[in-house]
């Protein structure tokens, strides 16, 4: 059985992810990003607008992806739930560093329409964990629980300035407790 060939657009899209991680947003060029897939740089536009619309759909895809996984978790019962959202978030952290470096200093690169597209999708994803936090501590206000979803992400996604000083499965269980542990606190 062969193996699927990845498209030459999610090609792009990873190539640029990185690129951009590396070098900043400004530090790359369509040529650099076309010679990472072994195209010219003019062949991108066949894909993409230019740079800002490369850049605008790596922040989409990501938020779109981590917004559909914690809506997947809707049916779950809570605690299943919160496990879920958690194993998500911390794995996808670990597997794709550079998008959220890229998402953390590039954001403003983005234009304002697809920008906002980022944001309401970025706004209901952490509401999916608010629900499964309300769910589990129901006598505590959204607003604190909501602050605490942004909390437990902010030390996620953290993960990109440790990457490699401890193996992967051993930075996820320490993670999965610290998260659990801050969750706790902010339901008390």
């Amino acid at each position: 059985m062969a193996v699927p060939t990845r498209n030459r657009r999610d090609e792009i899209l990873e190539a640029a992810a990185n690129l951009f991680a590396a070098r900043g947003f400004h530090g790359v060029s369509i040529e650099d990003i076309g010679a990472a897939v072994g195209i010219t740089g003019p062949a991108l536009y066949r894909h993409f607008r230019g740079k800002e619309a490369l850049l605008s759909q790596i922040l989409l895809d990501i938020s779109a992806r981590l917004h559909d996984q914690g809506a997947a978790t809707a049916s779950l019962p809570p605690p299943e739930a919160l496990h879920a959202l958690l194993t998500g978030h911390i794995d996808f952290a670990l597997s794709h560093p550079a998008l959220i470096r890229v998402h953390e200093r590039e954001l403003h690169n983005v234009p304002e329409l697809a920008r906002r597209q980022i944001r309401r999708l970025q706004r209901l994803y952490v509401e999916e964990w608010v629900t499964v936090l309300r769910d589990l501590h129901p006598a505590v206000p959204p607003v604190r629980l909501r602050s605490a979803a942004h909390a437990v992400l902010g030390l996620i996604n953290s993960t990109p300035r440790s990457a490699g000083e401890l193996p992967a499965r051993e930075m996820a269980e320490l993670l999965h407790r610290m998260a659990l542990a801050a969750l706790t606190v902010s339901g008390d």
